[in-house]
């Protein structure tokens, strides 16, 4: 198998992550840092998913009963997600990578109409979180077979939210978090025999804190006195982003043909976004805290697919992938359970140092029924989310000097 076949599955587009799995976007590979030698490496990615529902005929918020088969609109923000990596390798032994993406992240609106008899005026939900994170890694190669790294990871986390209509139906809920800086530290092995394409890499990634101060404005429909301001206040609370485990595996198969496979772990049934006035508000009123966003379960995701090169220029991959999802009952922000794609793609190299590749893939979002967190832990829920699509693209670019 000659080495150049190597090429076919680590040059293959990754056309992105989706939302359905908690917050989880870039998929956080770190094949672009096992490429040989000195190496870049820039991408983006963009994800442009329909998804929409009806509501619950037996919701009711706030004395609010949804009407049977009320739709809820398109509520998901198509979205792009840009990565880059720089790798050096210093001698026959050492190596360090720079590696940067946008791991975690939402875009969610519910369009006015899907809830205008539950609010006033023209005001409609939205959350939005954005995340970037830059790895730095260190390699030590004792043999040609062998690789094993480490380094930190530094990362930034943002976000706002307003909640409005039928699942907020009795409160106005306004919270902008501003954007903080975590630290923490990824480690894995990777395993490879040039001569057959053969290379296996495990990569855990650490949970990251991020201590954020996050301005929280409430008020609420009293029965009798009608809307009450409960003001706006500043108070830091503490978001963790979750720790994960990635598998990466190629094989050659036959000549210029390499079997390619991942999965990837996300520890999502331990996250919580749970400011601090709305879960202590709610908890006086209620008895049980609210958060903002919560999961079930954990996300596992798989890749699996095919490489093929054609000539010295052109190659192409074919690949199929599904999610898990973060539990059977999902946020009204990200509603849909975990998908199953497709994907083709294709990659031209003008020269042996450089190539282009581009692709798509076709998601299946799973059917979902979706929870406001005022319900989280129970099995009520606001809405059904049924056979819902989306549509992932990218570009990339790699150079060898």
């Amino acid at each position: 198998m000659n080495k150049s076949t190597l090429i076919i599955a680590l040059g293959c587009i990754c056309t992105g992550q989706i939302h359905a799995a908690g917050l989880d976007r870039s998929g956080q590979s770190i094949s672009a840092f096992l490429q040989p030698g000195n190496y870049f490496e820039a991408g983006i990615s963009v994800l442009d998913a329909s998804l929409s529902g009806k509501m619950n005929d037996n919701f009711s918020k706030g004395g609010l009963s949804a009407a049977a088969n009320m739709q809820t609109g398109d509520i998901a923000n198509s979205y792009y997600s840009p990565s880059a990596t720089l790798k050096f390798q210093l001698t026959d032994q050492f190596s360090i990578g720079f590696l940067y993406d946008h791991p975690f992240g939402a875009d969610a609106g519910y369009p006015i109409k899907a809830y205008q008899a539950y609010t006033e005026g023209n005001e409609r939900s939205e959350s939005e979180v954005v995340s970037q994170n830059l790895s730095t890694i260190i390699g030590f190669q004792p043999n040609q077979h062998w690789n094993i790294y480490a380094g930190p990871a530094l990362q930034t986390v943002k976000g706002k939210s307003r909640l409005r209509g039928a699942g907020y139906s009795w409160s106005r809920y306004d919270l902008d978090a501003k954007e903080t800086t975590g630290v923490g530290w990824l480690a894995g092995a990777a395993y490879a025999i040039p001569d057959i394409a053969l290379k296996a890499s495990v990569t855990y990634r650490s949970e990251i804190d991020h201590d954020m101060n996050m301005t929280e404005s409430l008020n609420i429909l009293h029965p009798v006195a009608g809307r009450v301001d409960l003001g706006t206040s500043t108070e830091k609370s503490t978001i963790t982003t979750p720790q994960s485990v990635n598998l990466d595996f190629q094989t050659g198969i036959m000549k210029d043909t390499v079997a390619f496979a991942n999965v990837r772990w996300v520890d999502w049934s331990n996250f919580r976004i749970s400011p601090k006035k709305l879960y202590e508000f709610t908890k006086l009123t209620t008895g049980s805290g609210v958060d903002l966003a919560a999961y079930y379960d954990d996300q596992i995701s798989a890749n699996l697919g095919l490489g093929r090169k054609f000539n010295d220029k052109i190659s192409g991959t074919v690949s199929v992938g599904w999610d898990s999802g973060a539990g059977d009952l999902v946020s009204t922000l990200g509603p849909s359970k975990g998908y199953w794609n497709v994907g083709l793609g294709a990659q031209f190299s003008p020269a042996a140092n450089y190539f282009i590749s581009g692709g798509v893939k076709y998601f299946w979002l799973g059917d979902a029924k979706a929870q406001s967190g005022f319900d989280f832990g129970t099995d009520k829920y606001d809405a059904v989310y049924e056979d819902n699509y989306a549509w992932g693209y990218g570009l990339k670019i790699g150079y060898r000097f």
